[in-house]
């Protein structure tokens, strides 16, 4: 199942895209599936039919987990 995340990478714009699996504590790369802009455009440095973009976790800032379409279906609390 994946997941859509937001990939902070060191010196650069964070990429929106999507992850297979998160990445394991002893891992040394993520796979990152449709990279793209936060706003939906194409990374400049990639060309225009790369589909899956490989980047080595040390230069990984941090990972955002966007929630799925099925939690946010989910009614939170209501103030009435």
């Amino acid at each position: 199942m994946s997941v859509s995340a937001i990939v902070h990478i060191a010196n650069e714009e964070p990429i929106l895209c999507e992850l297979e699996d998160m990445p394991k504590s002893d891992g040394q790369i993520v796979i990152l599936h449709n990279p793209r802009r936060r706003d939906g455009k194409d990374l400049h440095y990639l060309e225009e039919d790369v589909t899956q973009m490989v980047v080595p976790l040390h230069r990984v800032n941090f990972i955002q987990v966007l929630p799925s379409a099925e939690i946010e279906d989910v009614i939170g609390f209501v103030r009435e």
